[in-house]
């Protein structure tokens, strides 16, 4: 073991009863059915917290996606001060990560469950639970610094849905993960992932109606001196890279880099690519956004 670094973390099981009482993401949020997307052919675990659930690999130590509710109508605005990140006593401390992962160095614990969008509830108390929640390892993975610190335009696409698209009393279910792919760099036992997802739902008009997102992160991770340089991208199914981007994608790609079944959502994309161009090869209808004005949809967004 290098000694510069943090030990382990030991599980502390008399915490577990803490967290017996979650009731997880809701797959009735929106009035009807979204279940949590499978991942078939993968051994995973369930693990539910306040508002949300995250679907964790075992073998990648990361959610292999996170699913959450988010109630625009009872968000409320807690302090995160004094809240430390804690490993899940329902989880062996080998099947997901710790500080060890994140010690000097310029990689960042990135919530994947947005911190700001699951701290709602109907008392303050609710809101103070969730907010603890969203600081499980569980719900962390690695990311470049200047990467995390720059997502201004990926984090507030929740925000901006919810204000100018989402029916039923501001309702919108995000589900947000990893994109793994064999060009991750490895790095203290941990694949680093070079791309995340992003599919919202939410009610339009009474229907179901999802869209999704993918930002990259690989330049950033090109400039960690202690971080493997990622494999080379070069098989013509890559957008160009420059600083991260984000990109509105057809629901499809993602399921196709995946391996996640989001047929459901893919049936009710709202990127009008999508349905125009069904055939069309993984990754070439991508639409760079520079702000959330920029999406593309089959439908006309409430003004603000």
């Amino acid at each position: 073991m290098d000694a510069t670094l943090p030990a382990p973390q030991a599980v502390l099981t008399a915490t577990t009863a803490s967290l017996a009482d979650r009731e997880g993401f809701d797959e009735q949020f929106l009035g009807v059915p979204v279940p949590v997307p499978s991942l078939a052919g993968v051994d995973t675990v369930l693990l539910p917290y306040t508002h949300f659930s995250v679907l964790m690999r075992p073998d990648k130590r990361l959610a292999a996606i996170t699913a959450l509710g988010i109630d625009g109508a009872k968000l409320m605005d807690l302090d995160r001060s004094g809240i430390d990140w804690r490993l899940d006593p329902r989880l062996p401390e080998d099947q997901q990560t710790g500080e060890r992962v994140y010690a000097r160095n310029d990689i960042d614990r990135g919530h994947l469950v947005r911190r700001a969008s699951a701290v709602w509830g109907d008392t303050r108390a609710e809101a103070a639970t969730a907010n603890e929640d969203t600081f499980h390892y569980t719900n962390a993975a690695p990311q470049a610094a200047k990467f995390n610190q720059g997502l201004e335009l990926w984090l507030g696409l929740e925000s901006y849905l919810l204000e100018n698209a989402a029916d039923n009393g501001r309702r919108l279910i995000v589900f947000t993960g990893p994109m793994f792919s064999d060009l991750d760099p490895m790095y203290r036992g941990v694949e680093i992932p070079l791309r995340y997802l992003k599919v919202a739902v939410f009610l339009q008009e009474g229907t179901l109606a999802a869209t999704g997102y993918v930002v990259d992160q690989t330049p950033q991770l090109a400039d960690l001196p202690d971080v493997p340089r990622p494999g080379a991208v070069d098989d013509g199914d890559a957008p160009p890279l420059g600083p991260f981007r984000t990109f509105q994608v057809p629901i499809r790609d993602i399921a196709a880099l995946t391996g996640l079944d989001l047929g459901q959502l893919v049936a009710v994309d709202r990127m009008p690519i999508a349905a125009a161009l069904p055939s069309a090869r993984v990754t070439s209808a991508w639409r760079e956004l520079s702000s959330p004005e920029c999406l593309d949809l089959d439908f006309d967004l409430r003004a603000s």
